[in-house]
């Protein structure tokens, strides 16, 4: 039941750009009719299940899709460079597809500095609150030609603590981007 769960979860994420790994889990698991089951899959075994998803039935597209997200997130990065953004979720893992939003986290005390610099460069945004470990956070949602994004200011000093693994800096996204070029050449 878990691993059923787990797939028909990932192919929510994937085909129907759900977004939240719990809801994709509630959704699934109403779908194939399981009982408010104590069987629910754990976000890394829906992680799989998306990752092995992607590989049988998107493995061209979403390769596509995961590289022009890297693309526009480091365009947002070097714009947002003041701000020291750093990139994180699924567009950093690699499970991104074509209804991924781009998630840059930014430390600051204050997220005044950011919708300045948002304004004053007629940057059009939605402000919001992202629910974290934290507590609720500052969030400014960019949507522009096609292309979705998240902001996400988050108490400065924290980017020292948790796994690094959790979040890439502009030039570690650039390396990504040049190993998948170097990849795609080799074969």
């Amino acid at each position: 039941m878990r691993e059923r769960i787990a797939y028909l979860a990932a192919r929510l994420i994937a085909e129907d750009g759900l977004e939240d790994f719990a809801q994709a889990k509630r959704k699934a698991a109403q779908q194939i009719g399981a009982p408010d089951t104590k069987c629910m899959p754990n976000n890394s075994e829906i992680e799989r299940a998306l990752r092995t998803f992607q590989s049988l039935y998107q493995q061209e597209e979403q390769p596509r899709a995961l590289a022009e997200l890297r693309r526009e997130a480091v365009f947002l990065m070097r714009l947002l460079e003041a701000f020291d953004p750093y990139l994180s979720g699924p567009v950093l893992t690699g499970t991104a597809g074509k209804y991924s939003e781009i998630e840059l986290q930014i430390y600051r005390d204050s997220a005044k500095d950011l919708e300045i610099f948002l304004l004053n460069n007629r940057i059009p945004y939605k402000p919001g609150e992202a629910k974290t470990a934290y507590g609720a956070v500052p969030m400014f949602e960019l949507e522009e030609g096609g292309i979705r994004a998240k902001l996400i200011v988050l108490p400065e000093g924290e980017q020292y603590s948790g796994p690094k693994s959790a979040r890439a800096r502009r030039t570690q996204v650039e390396a990504l981007l040049e190993r998948e070029i170097s990849g795609e050449k080799a074969c």
